[in-house]
């Protein structure tokens, strides 16, 4: 029997014909999305479910949905599917997050050559039959500077525009290498650097706990006078009152923002004011990049449901049925090993070595290698999932090297992870017991047992009587549970580390407190996706 797919929001007639040339059954139904009722009412006919942003797929219309295989969301963005709740239900979600590229840069674009000659206000004032051509003095971009915050797909793309602009580019980045920077033609710069210099400054990066605000009151500060302010990634990444404020001051001569903190926007304290360019959202809103998204999602869903095949998941690596069973529990070590070099460091990282050992070195080394680079990136970048982030890490010119080896130690296989940033490298193994639970067993070369928690803690110190209890005491003290703890020592009197599982995240107010005793080197928050 075939297998059958619901659209429920608006998708191309090409691609709703892409599911019935490959043999699967659609129903084209683009407003159901919209009627959550009706939706839960036949969701538990269809094995594919393909949607845009209007359909909502929460944890109570999945428990409808009984033969739900696969959902796969045109477009890169999934804030309206419960992936937790889907992955319980083992259904597959599938994004398409690199189809609207080109179109998102080229309006970044737009914009820079809106605000840089007032086209707004100038098409307003004339409309209204005015000719006010010395009012509307604006600037070239030739042989401007240009700041790129985020030198990632999009970035990438809006610094070879801009070359061919003859503008001069400096890049901002943590996952850019020099190798990288200079393929694309640009100056690899610190922060304070691109704001000090940067004529023009555009944001692509994505929001996270690290991005957020990262044009903050005091960051734009640091501009250079009359500099031009472009964002067409996400809402969040600007303080919006204090650039309103700097543009009443004249300290930014103008900006143009696509996205904003809260959409839809309303009221924002930018609107009204000169030299201010803002529109809805509209960065991948072009036909071409519309149709892309519409496109590449139904093939990944009809190979999935034909063939097994599986792209772009967000919820599942790319391996086959007979490997998954065997390699769950390796993927998920190889995640939580890349999620910990990941963010013990805020360095830009240049390459990432993996050693397998023993059975490991007979698995699919793709899938796992994939697992551990999207770990080591989601603590800079949460959207990345495994398809994404080798081709993330290879457009950032990070070095990906993998080396295997026969059984070498007690353990019937490993994986250890070795990241290099600077000149620093920082390693971590580990292996999964025959109880099927990954386990931490080696950090800078230190031998541990750990126990893998969503929570944990990271510290350092010298070797010395008097931790553990400091430790605990402390701890304690400030209410905080431990579910788990182990420790490990180089040597006696040397350097010595400890993870410890906690119930709840770690406060920096407990942090703090740690630190005060005097007692530890490093003191570091860990999360993972258990």
């Amino acid at each position: 029997m075939a297998p059958k797919v619901l659209v429920s929001d608006k998708l191309s007639e090409t691609a709703v014909q892409i599911f019935r040339d490959r043999g699967v059954e659609v129903d084209y139904l683009p407003e159901v999305g919209k009627d959550k009722e009706k939706l839960a009412e036949i969701i538990g006919d269809y094995d594919g479910l393909a949607i845009r942003s209007a359909t909502k797929v929460t944890e109570k219309l999945l428990e409808k949905a009984t033969k739900l295989k696969v959902i796969g969301r045109a477009g890169i963005g999934v804030d309206n599917v419960e992936i937790p709740a889907a992955s319980k239900k083992g259904v597959i979600v599938m994004n398409t997050p690199f189809g609207n590229s080109v179109t998102t840069a080229e309006h970044a674009i737009a914009l820079m050559f809106a605000v840089a000659r007032q086209l707004p206000e100038a098409s307003v004032s004339t409309h209204a039959g005015k000719w006010e051509k010395n009012r509307f003095m604006g600037v070239e971009l030739f042989n401007k500077t240009l700041g790129v915050i985020g030198a990632g797909n999009i970035g990438g793309i809006v610094i070879d525009r801009a070359r061919g602009l003859h503008m001069k580019v400096l890049a901002y980045d943590p996952f850019l290498s020099e190798e990288r920077a200079t393929e694309l033609g640009a100056t690899k710069v610190e922060l304070d650097e691109l704001l000090a210099k940067a004529d023009f400054i555009t944001l692509h990066v994505p929001l996270t706990e690290k991005t957020r605000n990262i044009l903050s009151a005091e960051n734009l500060a640091k501009t250079k006078k009359g500099v031009r302010i472009v964002n067409a990634a996400r809402g969040g990444l600007i303080d919006e009152a204090a650039l309103a404020e700097m543009l009443k001051s004249g300290h930014v001569a103008g900006a143009a923002l696509d996205v904003f903190a809260t959409e839809p926007a309303t009221e924002s304290p930018l609107f009204g004011l000169p030299n201010v360019v803002v529109t809805p959202h509209l960065g991948a809103s072009t036909t071409e990049a519309q149709e892309n998204v519409a496109l590449q999602v139904a093939e990944q869903m009809a190979d999935y449901l034909l063939t097994g095949a599986v792209q772009n998941a967000l919820n599942m690596p790319s391996v086959t049925a007979e490997e998954a069973a065997v390699m769950g529990p390796w993927i998920k070590l190889a995640g939580h090993l890349g999620a910990f070099v990941g963010q013990m460091t805020d360095e830009p990282i240049t390459a990432v070595n993996i050693l397998y050992d023993g059975v490991a070195s007979g698995m699919n080394l793709n899938a796992l290698n994939a697992a551990v680079i999207a770990g080591v990136m989601k603590a800079a970048n949460p959207d990345v999932n495994m398809v994404s982030a080798p081709v993330i890490a290879k457009e950032r010119g990070i070095h990906i090297a993998t080396t295997t080896q026969d059984k070498s130690g007690v353990y019937d296989g490993y994986i250890k992870v070795t990241m290099v940033s600077g000149d620093r490298e920082r390693s971590i193994a580990g292996t999964v017991f025959s109880d099927g639970k990954p386990r931490f067993i080696q950090i800078r070369g230190i031998n541990v047992d750990a126990e893998i928690g969503e929570h944990m803690m990271y510290t350092r110190n010298k070797d010395v009587p008097g931790v553990i209890g400091t430790l605990g005491m402390t701890l304690g003290g400030l209410g905080v549970n431990m579910a788990n703890f182990t420790l490990g020592r180089a040597a006696n009197g040397g350097d010595a580390i400890a993870i410890t599982y906690l119930d709840e995240p770690l406060r920096d107010d407990v942090r703090q407190a740690l630190l005060a005793t005097g007692k530890f080197i490093q003191v570091r928050p860990l999360r993972f996706e258990v």
